[in-house]
């Protein structure tokens, strides 16, 4: 910022004033000139508190005591900067050549205000007439000729306050170790820092100009952030107001703790999102707060990218373009079945989505390959947008599974994670997707197939258990291995063996995780079959029933036998239901049964009981009656007596 330099050339004219009085005054009125001076060129009240004491030996120099700067106007939260003390040391000898060469510089545990105010204000900007950005008053040369061979700070403070949002940040342990032998020369620089709640950061680097730099030119420069989690290096050229142009290169082993020193907070990225990045690529950064990079290299965990980034970051988060390409996608540490025999069922480790809510986007990205939750498929053309803290993820085109996938993908984690989406596909083998996604390996043949779905959930299980939405299915020619239906049919059997079918159709519904179909259709050559029950998709069970008839059964009397399907997805058990094949096959003798027990029932209380059965009344109705008549009848006969 201008207002950094500034001061840099406050301390020129505080040393230039002490150093024409140095013999003649006394430390205190040298002191007092140089803030009055400061005070000329800034619009700022200066306060000197404690002793200022002129040096001659062993360095020429002042040190003062306690200082401040005052705040802007409209401020009321204290000084603009203050300090425990400042010193300055000069060369005697470049001095009697008439050039000040500062040999020592150093400020003690000073603090910094940073404010911007509701309406846009900020308390850094000084407003003076006649004061050139480096600090010199315009239209004046560099009369002094400055140098600096080491200027130091320590214990400083940061603090911003965006009055406007309530945002406050602070920035501890501030400390700089600058070396500029030559006004219109290279310096060298050391700084660190601590972000609150955040560990350690250092800065080092070499600007082939400091003084261009001050002045708002653009200069060569050099610089290396290092910080627990990983290192960011530039090399290229930069200059004020903010602009760059150059090699960016990022080595982070631990991108979460590199995030947490630049005081973002703990981020706790996904496996193939970044938890070890690197990056490299060609950055321009305009004044206007634009972000480019080309030839862009970008490895994040297991997985590689490349392609060109457009990023603005003057807008509230930070929007983001880009065009990207990789080979294969491995996002399987975004989540995924715990296992297709697992006991304990779907993955109840937290999904941390905070990540979508640093930043908005619009993206396109060509895949060779995607794996994600268990599922994996072959080439992709996918668009991405992320608008606060929302992800829709588009499939322009993706293959797998023999066949292809069509639809959007949704992801929102605005108030707590859901996801949902539409999808169809066409001419997918379903051995391989359903072995994948639910590990059932029964069912072959392809298949078409459309879902809608939503579930809610910070884990796979409490996703998986709340899914709800709608689909169908209809396959061609395919198998169910774990059954024969026609040696059922035929010869009683259910010994195993595999079912082969011509076609195959279904809808479903889903609720709370339980999928329910009512209307399968399973045509075989010489039986078909329909089905209903429910799937347990948070549950990773089943409990469905077959209902095989072969094609003679209606017209010849054929024996229909009924096959439950129950149990975990892993081991299912099989077995003809019984029960229900008596309440098919057999419902004309039931009914017989049922009439000729009837007719015992009517005569045994005819006889015994008095009860009469009048025609279309039942045994319990008529029974009813004679009870309430024989107690009406008690009830008069008590009367009597």
């Amino acid at each position: 910022m201008r207002w950094v330099f500034r001061l840099i050339g406050f301390v020129f004219v505080l040393v230039g004033v002490a150093l024409i009085g140095v013999i003649f005054l006394p430390g205190d009125r040298i002191a007092q000139v140089a803030a009055d001076q400061i005070r000329a060129q800034t619009g700022r009240e200066v306060v000197l508190k404690g002793d200022s004491k002129a040096s001659f030996y062993p360095v020429l120099g002042i040190s003062t005591g306690a200082l401040e700067i005052a705040n802007a106007p409209w401020s009321g939260s204290g000084p603009l900067i203050k300090a425990d003390s400042l010193k300055v040391g000069v060369d005697p000898m470049a001095l009697i050549g008439g050039e000040v060469k500062i040999v020592g510089l150093e400020a003690v545990n000073p603090e910094i205000l940073l404010e911007k105010a509701a309406n846009g204000r900020v308390n850094w900007q000084l407003g003076v007439e006649g004061v050139a950005p480096s600090g010199q008053p315009s239209g004046r040369s560099n009369a002094l000729a400055l140098s600096l061979d080491r200027a130091l700070i320590s214990g400083g403070v940061l603090r911003y306050v965006d009055h406007g949002t309530g945002q406050e940040t602070r920035v501890d342990d501030i400390a700089l170790d600058l070396r500029w032998p030559q006004y219109r020369g290279a310096a060298s620089l050391k700084a660190s820092s601590r972000p609150e709640g955040a560990g350690a950061l250092t800065l080092t680097g070499d600007i082939a100009d400091l003084a261009a730099l001050i002045e708002g030119d653009v200069t060569g420069i050099a610089v290396k952030a290092s910080a627990d989690g990983g290192t960011v290096s530039f090399d290229g050229r930069a200059g004020l107001p903010m602009q760059a142009q150059g090699l960016v290169v990022a080595d982070l082993p631990d991108t979460g703790a590199f995030l947490a020193s630049l005081g973002f907070g703990r981020v706790s990225l996904p496996q193939g999102l970044g938890r070890r990045s690197k990056v490299s690529g060609d950055l321009t950064l305009t004044t206007a707060q634009r972000l480019s990079l080309r030839d862009l290299s970008v490895m994040l965990d297991q997985n590689g990218f490349a392609g060109e980034v457009d990023v603005d970051l003057a807008a509230a988060v930070p929007d983001v373009t880009a065009k990207l390409s990789a080979g294969v996608l491995d996002l399987s540490g975004l989540g995924g079945p715990g296992g297709s025999d697992s006991a304990s069922g779907w993955s109840k480790a937290p999904i941390d989505a905070s990540a979508l809510g640093l930043f908005n986007a619009k993206v396109t990205l060509g895949l060779q390959g995607l794996r994600v939750a268990g599922l994996s498929f072959g080439n992709a053309g996918l668009g991405i947008t992320v608008d606060r803290s929302r992800a829709v993820v588009t499939l322009n085109r993706m293959a797998g599974y023999s066949g292809s996938f069509a639809g959007q993908v949704v992801a929102n984690n605005r108030n707590g994670l859901s996801v949902g989406g539409n999808v169809k596909v066409s001419g997918v083998e379903m051995q391989q997707l359903l072995g994948d996604l639910a590990g059932i390996t029964r069912f072959t043949g392809l298949s078409d197939a459309s879902v809608d779905y939503l579930g809610a959930g910070n884990s796979v299980h409490a996703l998986m258990n709340s899914l709800s939405g709608k689909g169908g299915v209809t396959m061609g020619r395919g198998t169910i291995k774990g059954i024969d239906l026609d040696s059922l049919m035929r010869k009683g059997l259910a010994t195993g063996g595999t079912t082969v079918f011509d076609s195959l159709s279904a809808s479903f519904t889903m609720e709370k995780g339980d999928l329910y179909n009512k209307d399968l259709l399973l045509q075989l050559p010489v039986i078909s079959a329909t089905g209903e029950g429910r799937v347990g998709l948070g549950a990773r069970d089943i409990d469905y029933l077959f209902t095989p008839k072969a094609a003679s059964a209606t017209s010849e009397g054929g024996v229909v036998i009924p096959v439950r399907i129950r149990g975990p997805w892993s081991s299912p058990k099989i077995w003809p239901d019984l029960e229900k094949a008596i309440d098919l096959n057999l419902q004309d003798e039931k009914k017989a049964l049922k009439e000729k027990a009837e007719t015992k029932v009517k005569d045994k209380l005819q006889k015994e009981l008095g009860v009469e059965v009048e025609e279309g009344q039942s045994l319990e109705d008529a029974l009813k009656k004679k009870i309430e008549d024989e107690a009406v009848k008690g009830i008069f006969d008590l009367l009597k007596q």
